[in-house]
């Protein structure tokens, strides 16, 4: 049995995508989703109506990774960019010092046909950790490769680690040789296009390119018991 996952980035508010994602996942269902940066805002502009999240929503994304286009420095203004969204934003190297309710949740777990898939999201980091921005904000930005250790060592061994990343190609490079327990990284944040899994070690790395032009398709099956290959991969068109 194989576990398919769909996967976009870098969107930037491009629309018209959904239609052709939801024909895709009718005739192949699977996993679907996001490594950030599908809104016109970002750290710094809040705009009250984003148009793509209709589209987002109608495509059925079951995770989407805070990329620096979702995040924003006043904690209020992600708080309403989570609250239009209707499928779960994740961030696991983005912790909150003042300890409010956080609008994203650090990872997530999947079981679909007897895989286990847990799925946690790295942010590039907009300062450094002890910054006076940490002070003035509230916003700790923690080191991506120590975080996804850290996931890495708490995961059972049958558990398939997916990384949603908006790191950026290289950095995601440095996250396979850093962190090998991982067994997908999907990218985003640098606009790469990889016609074909990267190879880093054992560990694959997918960008499907900007604006909703392709989505990856990776369909993964048990190489041993306690790890995932890729077994077939497509990059789909979305739009003309």
């Amino acid at each position: 049995m194989t576990l398919r996952i769909y996967h976009t980035s870098d969107l930037h508010d491009h629309r018209g995508f959904a239609p052709r994602l939801q024909a895709l996942r009718q005739q192949k269902p699977g996993l679907l989703f996001d490594c950030g940066d599908a809104l016109r805002g970002s750290q710094t502009v809040y705009y009250r109506n984003e148009p793509i999240v209709a589209d987002l929503e109608r495509a059925g994304y079951d995770a989407q990774a805070l990329g620096n286009r979702e995040f924003h420095y006043v904690f209020g203004l992600l708080a309403a960019r989570a609250r239009r969204m209707q499928h779960p934003l994740v961030c696991t190297n983005l912790i909150d010092l003042w300890k409010r309710p956080l609008p994203f949740v650090p990872q997530l777990d999947f079981v679909r046909d007897g895989w286990t898939v847990r799925v946690f999201a790295l942010l590039v980091p907009q300062y450094p950790e002890g910054s006076v921005w940490e002070r003035m904000l509230g916003w700790r930005f923690r080191d991506p490769r120590q975080t996804a250790r850290e996931i890495a060592q708490s995961a059972s061994s049958d558990t398939i680690l997916v990384a949603l990343s908006h790191l950026g190609l290289r950095a995601d490079r440095e996250l396979a040789r850093a962190v090998p327990r991982v067994d997908l990284i999907l990218g985003g944040h640098s606009h790469d296009t990889l016609t074909a899994p990267e190879l880093v070690g054992d560990v694959p790395i997918v960008h499907a390119g900007p604006y909703g032009r392709c989505v990856s398709r990776t369909e993964l099956e048990r190489d041993t018991p306690r790890r995932a290959r890729i077994a077939r991969f497509d990059l789909v068109p979305l739009l003309d």
